[in-house]
């Protein structure tokens, strides 16, 4: 059991890139991060130790967050909830951080399975948990939160639609979450240079990662990562909209910036 003053605050998809670099950030500011996975245990508990390291305190949790097509079939995220409940209480921090919809092999729905439906799934599952004045942040792209006013490379439209979706619900249930003292930050980044997302898109789409790389610098995993950590730890019910690099998005049309 964390201290009783001690912030819990769950990432999912944390056992690599921005997850990871934002659970070594809260676990130094006296966060106990749980580090969800959903295949790579070993790398999981490398980001455990990699906290515990720098100071701070965590653990490793596994749960499939889209283990399905049948969106009812929530048995590993209810398993997730449950050890959470059991071992920590409660969360201050829900950090919905995992994506996908670029893997080969991925089935039509899968997109949106992974970036819309199963956040709203873990929304649901975690507010019992979820204390007054804890956070929920949505980690999103300017290429998905833009979808609908710029271009995006076409191996990655069905994840920017999906994410965009579901920021969409997100920012939608901002009241219902404030009425519970829970705030609501959107973190969108620019391509973020060495990660997943971005290393597979080079492989299907050379041209478009170039043309943003030629455009302005790419932010780095621990520039986004912070701004992550920076909205998880960040108090009150207030939705937010936080914005990392890409400027060239944000002075081409200020009045879609929300």
């Amino acid at each position: 059991m964390a201290e009783p003053r001690t912030r819990i605050a769950l990432i999912t998809g944390a056992s690599r890139g921005i997850g990871a670099e934002t659970a070594r950030l809260l676990g130094t500011r006296g966060h106990h991060v749980i580090i969800n996975y959903r295949e790579k245990q070993r790398r999981a508990r490398d980001v455990a130790a990699t906290v515990a390291a720098a100071g701070g305190s965590a653990c490793t949790v596994r749960a499939d967050i889209t283990d399905t097509a049948d969106i009812t079939d929530t048995a590993d995220v209810t398993a997730m909830f449950d050890e959470i409940r059991a071992r920590h209480g409660r969360l201050d921090a829900l950090v919905l951080n995992a994506s996908g919809g670029l893997e080969v092999g991925a089935d039509p729905g899968y997109a949106m399975r992974v970036n819309r439906d199963a956040p709203n799934r873990l929304v649901d599952a975690a507010l019992p948990l979820l204390a007054p004045g804890s956070r929920i942040v949505f980690v999103t792209s300017h290429q998905a939160h833009f979808v609908a006013r710029r271009d995006v490379p076409a191996a990655y439209r069905p994840v920017a639609e999906s994410k965009r979706a579901g920021e969409d619900d997100m920012r939608c249930r901002a009241t219902e979450l404030a009425e519970h003292g829970i705030g609501l930050s959107i973190v969108s980044g620019d391509m973020v240079d060495g990660t997943i997302v971005v290393r597979l898109l080079q492989r299907r789409d050379p041209a478009a990662v170039a043309a943003r790389r030629a455009a302005l610098p790419l932010p780095t995993v621990t520039e986004f990562a912070t701004a992550v950590a920076d909205e998880a730890a960040r108090p009150g019910t207030e939705a937010r909209t936080v914005f990392v690099g890409g400027s060239d998005y944000l002075t081409e049309d200020l009045t879609f910036t929300q």
